[in-house]
């Protein structure tokens, strides 16, 4: 039976970094299928050297003839890079399936759509893909308002995971985009900048994760994307107290590029403040209660990421700190903020996201808000093959319960041998040496009564050949 929750206005949903297929005149250069993650990791990283940008990029394009396709469907990650991905595929099969919308088909110019995913450069700065969006949004907001009636006054409501929430509010807010939106959904996006940003561009591919056969360090520093998810926030520590990265030479960092991020994060904050004439609706949806770096300190010729900050421990989603999802301009008890227990790389296709994500849609009462306890999960994101895959979990209240852990494969295919599992008292489970490949690690309430109380986190491990 067709859907009756009929959505009026144009939703454009924006995936993460990394989120996009690239292609290079029409050659698939980045573009990960369910079973393929090593080999797609592999296949980027022999033209790297190819897509490392010029030093002086700024806010434009390299003219290299990469251009973005689809959004990535599927588990994906670049070891070193931002943090694992499961990718859009049931986002975008959860709005088909849930509301009558109609979609882009391709070599169809007549039809009309009103669900409109955008694809982008994710090497690129956050203006140029921000100008860029513009000249998408606007055309197709025109052509859906030409149907006339109930269509004429439609806007525009922005789904954006991670990154994606950057680039749709410098629209928004730099390139006019706020007199056609009506409501920005962000999920998990690092308004603030997140530490891993800095870990990574300071200490590059880690010590200690074993021999890739390439290394991402150099094109990781070249992407201007990478240096705007920076913190914006005084997140290394001195003697004086927390500074930013502005404030105090951090070694490796091409200190232009930083201090141009943190322009991109002022100019945005400032026009947010500024703009008294269009208003639209801003819905956060953050991730908590999950171990996650939050500030650093510099140790000798690299930083050592930190938990916390000022002592105090206040987590995130395992990738953006907690004190990062949300704007500058809503305070962190305001209600419209929404707070999931899961992390960064599943918030997409986190069921209470999803009934979420119903509620700003159809602005009804949310169906489902999780389970009574929430848990925080770790699992080492990168292990050699031979070596053990190790989850750790506890309730954040603290309290003991029978929880199970399952493992799938790149597919989606339970592998039966270690799932399930009933975790021990002491939060550690062991999974054992896993063949090479991808692997979403599931957490959730042992047996009927626990399973419904504990809402589900999910990790990935990639285990590198």
């Amino acid at each position: 039976m067709p859907s009756t929750k009929v959505i009026n206005d144009l939703v454009v949903v924006l995936p993460g970094i990394m989120g996009s297929t690239l292609a290079r005149n029409g050659r698939l250069i980045w573009a990960p299928s369910a079973g393929s993650v090593l080999n797609a990791i592999a296949t980027f990283g022999g033209s790297v050297r190819e897509l490392t940008l010029p030093a002086d990029i700024g806010d434009e394009h390299p003219r290299d003839d990469v251009e973005p396709l689809t959004l990535m469907p599927d588990l994906h990650l670049l070891p070193g890079i931002w943090s694992a991905n499961i990718g859009y595929g049931k986002l975008l099969d959860w709005l088909s399936t849930s509301f009558h919308f109609i979609e882009p088909a391709p070599g169809d110019p007549s039809r009309i759509p009103n669900l409109l995913p955008v694809p982008y450069d994710w090497r690129l700065s956050n203006r140029f893909n921000g100008r860029r969006l513009k000249g998408i949004v606007e055309p197709a907001l025109e052509r859906w308002r030409s149907q006339g009636g109930r269509f004429s006054d439609a806007k525009v409501i922005f789904i954006c995971h991670s990154m994606g929430g950057l680039v749709a509010r410098w629209y928004i807010e730099k390139e006019g985009g706020a007199a056609i939106t009506r409501k920005l959904v962000t999920l998990g996006t690092p308004y603030r900048g997140a530490l891993n940003a800095l870990d990574q561009l300071v200490n590059g591919v880690r010590k200690g994760i074993g021999p890739l056969s390439f290394d991402l360090t150099a094109f990781a520093r070249s992407l201007p994307s990478l240096y705007q998810l920076l913190p914006e926030y005084a997140c290394i520590e001195s003697s004086g107290g927390l500074l930013k990265t502005t404030e105090i030479s951090t070694p490796h960092l091409n200190a232009t590029m930083a201090s141009d991020a943190m322009h991109f994060h002022d100019e945005m904050d400032k026009a947010a403040l500024d703009n008294t004439t269009h208003s639209y609706d801003i819905h956060p949806i953050v991730g908590f209660r999950q171990t996650t770096y939050t500030t650093a300190r510099i140790v000798n010729d690299s930083i050592e990421p930190i938990e916390t900050i000022n002592d105090e421990d206040t987590g995130g989603d395992a990738t953006v700190p907690r004190l990062s999802g949300f704007p500058k301009e809503v305070p962190p008890d305001n209600a419209v903020i929404r707070w999931i227990a899961d992390q960064h790389n599943s918030l997409q296709s986190n069921k209470a996201v999803l009934d979420e994500l119903e509620g700003v849609l159809t602005s009804s009462k949310v169906l489902y808000r999780g389970g009574d306890y929430d848990l925080s999960v770790h699992v080492e994101p990168l292990v050699l093959a031979g070596e053990e895959v190790v989850v750790q979990a506890s309730l954040a209240s603290g309290e003991s319960a029978a929880l199970q852990v399952r493992v799938f494969d790149e597919r989606g295919i339970e592998v039966s041998a270690v799932s399930p599992s009933e975790l021990p008292q002491s939060g550690r489970l062991s999974l054992g040496a896993l063949p090479p490949g991808a692997y979403i690690v599931v957490v959730s309430g042992g047996g009927n009564v626990m399973r419904a109380l504990v809402a589900p986190v999910t990790s990935t491990v990639l285990v590198w050949r």
